[in-house]
Parts: C-alpha cells; sequence; structure tokens
C-alpha cells in the first residue's frame, strides 16, 4: 500500500527480489496469515513509527512457504533449500508477510508441522509466540488458576491450550456460540463472555485467578477476577493502573517482538502440533490479489480461526 487507509488501500505491487544476508533466510512464500495487527497498521496506527520508511508498506505478521536460499553463517540453523517451513516477520515499512518473497532473521524460521498445509502452517507463528510469551511472563506454578479472555480467538485459543500443556487449570470465556469450540480446545471451566465476565470467573473461583491473559482486550474490567497479587497479561500495549486496583494486581504487556527470533520456542510449537497439542485453525483462504476482502472479513468480526492469503 502506497497510503494509509480502508482495505481498498491495499493493492499488488512488484519489488525487486530480496537477497539474504548472513544470519538471514530467503523464504517463497506460500501462505500468509491475516491478522488484526495488520488491519491497525493499513488503517495508519503506526504511522508515525513508520514514517519515513519505504513504500509500499507492507502488512502481515506469519508466513509459510520454503527456503529459496541462505544466507552466511546459517549452517546451524538446520534448514536447507527446500525444505517447508514457517515464519513469524516483525513488519516495518516494505517488510512484511504479503511478500510472495521474503528475506526473515534465521531465528524467526522454523520447519512447518509435519503433516500440514502450508494455508495451516501459517496461523501458527504470530499468535502462537504471543500464547507462548504470555503464559512465560506469567510464569504461574503448575496446578494454578489462568483465565482467558477472548479464548475462542487465535490468540486466545492458543493459550488455553498451551496452558492445559503446562499443568495450569484454565478457566476461559465464551458466547453461547462458541462454548463448545472452547471446551474443545481444553477449558477447565467455560463462562459466558461480556462485560461482566470477570464477576463470572469470580463465581467460578472464588479465590480469585492467579492469572489471567486478557486476549480480549477487556483491560480494567477484569481485575475483579483477579486474586490479591495477580498478574495480568495484556496484548496492544495495555498497562492497567498504576496501584493495580489496590490489591497488588500487576499488569504485563507482551510484545512478539521479544520472541520473534526464538527458533526454540517456535520450534516447540511446531512439536506441540505434531503431537495433537495445538490445533491449527483456518477459517477461510484468499488469493492474495484479494487482501482487501480479507481485510473487510476480519474486520466485520465473528471470524474463528485465521484468515489466510495465498500466493
Amino acid at each position: 500500500m502506497k497510503e494509509f487507509g480502508g482495505p481498498e488501500a491495499l493493492g499488488v505491487f512488484e519489488l525487486p527480489d530480496p537477497v539474504p544476508g548472513p544470519g538471514q533466510v530467503l523464504v517463497d512464500v506460500a501462505a500468509a496469515a491475516v491478522n488484526p495487527t495488520d488491519t491497525y497498521i493499513r488503517a495508519g496506527a503506526r504511522a508515525e513509527a513508520m514514517r519515513g520508511a519505504p513504500l509500499p508498506h507492507v502488512p502481515g505478521m506469519d508466513v509459510a512457504g520454503t527456503v529459496a536460499a541462505l544466507g552466511d553463517g546459517t549452517a546451524g540453523s538446520g534448514l536447507s533449500v527446500g525444505d517447508r517451513v514457517m515464519g513469524i516477520v516483525v513488519p516495518y515499512g516494505s517488510h512484511g508477510g504479503y511478500s510472495s518473497r521474503i528475506v526473515l532473521p534465521a531465528g524467526s524460521v522454523a520447519p512447518a508441522p509435519a503433516g500440514t498445509e502450508h494455508v495451516e502452517a501459517a496461523t501458527l507463528p504470530m499468535n502462537g509466540l504471543t500464547a507462548r510469551l504470555a503464559l512465560d511472563t506469567l510464569a504461574l506454578p503448575a496446578g494454578a488458576a489462568l483465565a482467558v479472555t477472548g479464548a475462542a480467538g487465535a490468540f486466545g485459543g492458543y493459550v488455553v491450550q498451551l496452558a492445559r500443556a503446562d499443568g495450569l487449570r484454565v478457566v476461559a470465556d465464551a458466547s453461547e456460540a462458541d462454548e463448545e469450540l472452547v471446551r474443545s480446545l481444553g477449558a477447565d471451566i467455560v463462562v459466558r463472555r461480556g462485560d461482566d465476565v470477570a464477576d463470572r470467573i469470580r463465581r467460578a473461583v472464588p479465590e480469585g485467578v492467579a492469572g489471567l491473559a486478557d486476549g480480549s482486550v477487556q483491560g480494567d474490567l477484569v481485575l475483579p477476577a483477579l486474586a490479591d497479587g495477580g498478574r495480568i497479561a495484556t496484548v496492544r500495549g495495555y498497562a492497567g493502573p498504576e496501584d493495580g486496583g489496590g490489591r497488588g494486581v500487576t499488569w504485563h504487556p507482551v510484545m512478539v517482538r521479544d520472541y520473534a527470533e526464538n527458533r526454540t520456542a517456535l520450534d516447540r510449537l511446531r512439536e506441540q502440533v505434531e503431537r495433537g497439542g495445538l490445533t491449527l485453525r483456518v477459517a477461510d483462504v484468499f488469493p492474495a490479489e484479494r487482501a482487501a476482502e480479507a481485510h473487510r472479513r476480519l474486520e466485520a468480526g465473528g471470524t474463528r480461526g485465521r484468515l489466510v492469503l495465498t500466493f
């Protein structure tokens, strides 16, 4: 895109083929997931940070495809030309996942889960790593109670499944239509979503939960669900009130860029998919030239699983 705006700002552009430098991998992209962050970038929410970057701006944080070339110093990556891989992209300027070819740091690329299609593998890196980072940041002991808002979404669904694998007791929210989905992901207790979700969580766990992953970005509304001294992992940078609600609750904004070159964590996610512990959910597939349509679909709400672009 050459300017920020609505979905119509997205277009098809020809760019020079990228060349991998030292420590980098060139990926022939077959599929790229469409995430809410992509729509914020397109709309100009990060325009100031992108000021001066070369045009066109390219959104996209998840890709899957095959290794086309390896830069110097990647011998220890375990990757070879032709390998099926998935990767996480931290988009800035023209560096984004909606690209037929992209250069990434070797640490941002891992083998795709065996037995998956490219469109499935593309749904894992960004949301999976964000979920992993949220749980690592909360650092709850096995057996502790964790609440998850937005549990039917991509981030929330991964948190539920990863938390269960970590031995946590999971209380998750869901609409009536999504209740069976959230139960199938492994939530121990499902409560109805809404502005009063904190009260519902408290009724389910009277002592309050030790931690909460706020996937639906409810902010201060979720405070009553926490036990004194509880911990809240937030997305989109929200840091909560300074006094922790007067009960010692602490807020922990998580930014996936902190794990963007954590190949060990990304490869662990691959293993969990292969063992059946993580579910890759594709809502629909669009050819890349219909990216605007995919953005409209996502912004309309109600999507379960990820929309994916193919190249």
